[in-house]
């Protein structure tokens, strides 16, 4: 049985934990709620989580799949290098920015779920899990000359492979079985 890889799941915690802190800034701001300014918070942060959790980490085994436009986030994550690769760094940033979204009631999901987020990060981490970008590899390309295939010498209906195959017994025709008389 294989090992658990952690960060896949605490990835998948997170961006769902920023779309929901997200939608909750975005209600309390909407609806005036008293504290607003923490719901201001929340969407920030939900925006920030989003886009740092986009780019889904490569496998240790087996193949990953790419999130459509990863691409370039992971550019912009390969830059910061340690801050970005070290889970350490994850867990820390996630519970922190998880706590001022803690005081309205629409961003406390969002919270909750952030640091569940960051546990599992945390576990990831002492695991000695690290995020590694996605690299598509290069895709060699068949010489044209060798994927043209020669057209049939014969014209249809083609009879069975193993009939072209055999070698005619005689040259000339066939022998009629049943007797014919000219009239």
């Amino acid at each position: 049985m294989g090992q658990i890889e952690w960060a896949m799941w605490a990835n998948e915690q997170a961006l769902a934990a920023g779309l929901i802190m997200l939608t909750g800034g975005i209600v309390a701001v909407a609806g005036q709620f008293k504290g607003w300014y923490f719901a201001a918070y929340a969407i920030a942060a939900g925006v920030f989580v989003c886009l740092l959790e986009y780019p889904r980490s490569r496998r240790q085994k087996g193949s990953t799949m790419e999130r459509c436009g990863q691409r370039y986030m992971t550019a912009v994550l390969k830059v910061f290098g340690p801050l970005t690769r070290n889970y350490y760094v994850r867990a820390i940033l996630h519970a922190a920015l998880a706590v001022p979204a803690g005081f309205l009631l629409s961003t406390i999901l969002g919270t909750v779920c952030l640091g569940i987020a960051s546990g599992i990060y945390l576990l990831a981490a002492v695991r000695g899990e690290e995020w590694r970008p996605i690299e598509q590899k290069p895709r060699a390309r068949p010489h044209v000359g060798d994927t043209i295939k020669q057209p049939p010498s014969n014209p249809p209906p083609r009879p069975p492979a193993d009939a072209r195959k055999r070698p005619p017994a005689e040259l000339g025709g066939q022998v009629n079985p049943a007797a014919v008389e000219a009239e």
